[in-house]
């Protein structure tokens, strides 16, 4: 596969701001925005996986801009990107109520927080099946708003070794990622990283926290012109 394959060692832009106003994400239980988790955790990281991946504007999306707009995708421009990406993030909300999945927002990026609990058996990176069908409505939206980049990105827990969270998050990423590529979504739009331990949204000094910590994240960022 053409998509990028990025690890904690070539991806390692650490943000340490704390932005609370616009962040908002849609309780997967309760179905009521709330300020995230994220936002709202001193010390555990600023704003949910967008700040970590794509949303800092590395090389790697510069690459991917030019990848996509020189196969015919397309940018972005002007309030046009606000909008497509209402637009997305309405649909979305839509397809994913009650699944589990939430849904947060953060300027012009949208994160999908996928929870291991729903998504991966423990210590594993086979895709559970009966999540099929919710990663399969996210496809659908991914197919219908194609002017956006994905990032794949796993996250672990702390326990055990930092090696061996570092593969599984990776692991787990690329599961994801292999199931949305099945489903006809463009490997030049994905980029997959694992993460491991490093970017917890909870303590994980608990079960709760741990269990929030296990994830798989889909930020999606609009094309937009250089």
């Amino acid at each position: 596969m053409a998509r990028w394959r990025l690890t904690f060692r070539t991806a390692s832009i650490v943000v340490a701001i704390t932005i609370v106003a616009g962040c908002t994400t849609t309780d997967p239980y309760t179905r009521e925005d709330k300020v995230s988790n994220t936002a709202k955790g001193a010390g555990i990281g600023a704003v949910a996986g967008a700040v970590v991946g794509i949303a800092t504007g590395d090389s790697a999306k510069e690459r991917r801009n030019r990848a996509l707009i020189g196969a015919g995708v397309g940018a972005l421009s002007g309030g046009a990107i606000g909008n497509y990406m209402d637009r997305q993030e309405a649909e979305l909300r839509r397809r994913l109520e009650g699944t589990g999945v939430s849904v947060t927002r953060h300027d012009d990026d949208i994160t999908l927080n996928m929870p291991g609990n729903v998504t991966f058996a423990t210590d594993s990176a086979q895709l559970d099946s009966q999540f099929y069908d919710v990663l399969g409505s996210v496809a659908l939206v991914l197919e219908e708003y194609q002017k956006t980049i994905i990032e794949v990105a796993g996250h672990t827990d702390s326990r055990g070794s930092a090696s061996y969270n570092q593969t599984l998050s990776t692991k787990r990423a690329e599961s994801v990622a292999d199931y949305l590529d099945g489903q006809g979504i463009m490997d030049k739009r994905m980029v997959v990283r694992g993460y491991g331990e490093q970017y917890p949204i909870a303590s994980n000094d608990t079960p709760d926290g741990r269990e929030q910590n296990r994830r798989v994240e889909l930020t999606l960022t609009p094309v937009t012109q250089d």
